[in-house]
């Protein structure tokens, strides 16, 4: 079943991607792929709203899932990184004090001028939508909104097409996202050193999820998102020549991989896709890439190795289907994290700024 990427497509899909969802955890049982997964199941959709509503905007803002994808599809269609920078957005958002948009902040002092959010990019993208959204719904919808439903469509944008001219909805990680988000007023740069840089250790990564409500199906599901995007040479420049002080590379690189990556990462500033197999497509490419001793980030590769999370890899690799539910689930978590509801927040009618 196939979908043309040229039109609108979120509304008309919703059933079938849900049917599909449903159809391959049934499929996942009786082929009993799912014994890694099962005592792991994502929490229900009615356990994860927290006062959120699918029907938020639709009296007081129709058409905000048809400007958010017209304006995501815009802005990848001109620079295809910005789909993995929306994602990144996204987390580091989630990351500190929840899905509040208080990333999105700019002052000195804020999450956004600390050093771990040198790198983020995407910000004009929320901004654009914003202004769309204030000329036809003002000081309506939240920017933790925009945020959240930006990464999905920058998700959706990046799968892989079908066999025909339009995507393929089985393989597409779809969410229904709930709205009614309020945004944050707080934002301290000091609480972005807790987001998870690609150094840690799986035990970190672990306890940093567990403390915001999710599991180890979801961490090696999220990292599923390294298969877009890119990274600065000198994230991994201590695997290539000095690992853990040892003078040597990083035992855990395909020697293969190795010397690609040192060609590649010449200089600290240079760029590196996080999947060298299918950079520019969203799929299942990412965990392949793992079992062949081709993981970017340490953090990565360590998901391979660890027995808390090798049993998923595999499961993972070898079934992508599970992985496109499976991530959309976790997605849906994760957007769903420590939000700020009613009173409890703002709309902003300037993402940059709290209102005055």
């Amino acid at each position: 079943m196939h979908l043309s990427s040229s039109s609108c497509f979120l509304f008309p899909i919703f059933a079938l991607l849900l049917i599909s969802a449903s159809t391959a955890q049934y499929e996942v049982r009786e082929e009993g792929l799912v014994d890694p997964l099962t005592y792991l199941e994502n929490p229900s959709v009615k356990e994860m709203l927290s006062g959120l509503s699918y029907s938020y905007y639709h009296h007081t803002c129709p058409d905000l899932e048809a400007i958010i994808n017209r304006k995501v599809k815009e802005w990848i269609d001109k620079d295809y990184t910005l789909a993995a920078s929306l994602i990144r957005l996204h987390f580091h958002d989630f990351a500190v004090r929840g899905c509040d948009a208080s990333i999105l902040l700019d002052y000195p002092g804020s999450e956004r001028r600390a050093d771990a959010s040198k790198t983020l990019k995407g910000f004009q993208v929320i901004d654009d939508i914003k202004a769309e959204v204030e000329r036809k719904c003002p000081k309506t919808v939240s920017c933790a909104d925009i945020l959240t439903t930006a990464a999905r469509d920058a998700i959706i944008l990046s799968t892989a097409p079908g066999n025909g001219t339009g995507l393929d909805l089985a393989r597409v990680p779809f969410w229904m996202v709930p709205y009614g988000r309020k945004d944050g007023r707080v934002s301290i740069d000091k609480e972005a050193q807790t987001v998870p840089m690609g150094r840690e250790n799986v035990t970190s990564l672990l306890e940093f999820f567990q403390s915001k409500g999710l599991n180890v199906l979801d961490l090696v599901v999220l990292s599923g998102a390294h298969t877009i995007g890119m990274t600065t040479c000198s994230a991994i420049q201590h695997r290539l020549y000095d690992f853990h002080g040892t003078g040597k590379p990083d035992p855990s690189i395909s020697p293969k991989y190795l010397n690609f990556l040192r060609r590649k990462c010449r200089w600290a500033s240079e760029y590196v896709d996080l999947d060298a197999t299918t950079p520019r497509t969203f799929d299942a490419v990412y965990y392949k890439n793992l079992q062949h001793n081709m993981g970017l980030l340490a953090t990565d590769q360590m998901l391979v190795s660890d027995s808390r999370t090798s049993d998923l890899v595999a499961t993972l690799a070898s079934n992508p289907s599970i992985f496109y539910t499976r991530f959309a689930l976790s997605m849906e978590k994760l957007g769903n994290t420590q939000v700020l509801t009613g009173e409890d927040g703002e709309i902003r009618v300037n993402c940059n700024f709290v209102n005055p």
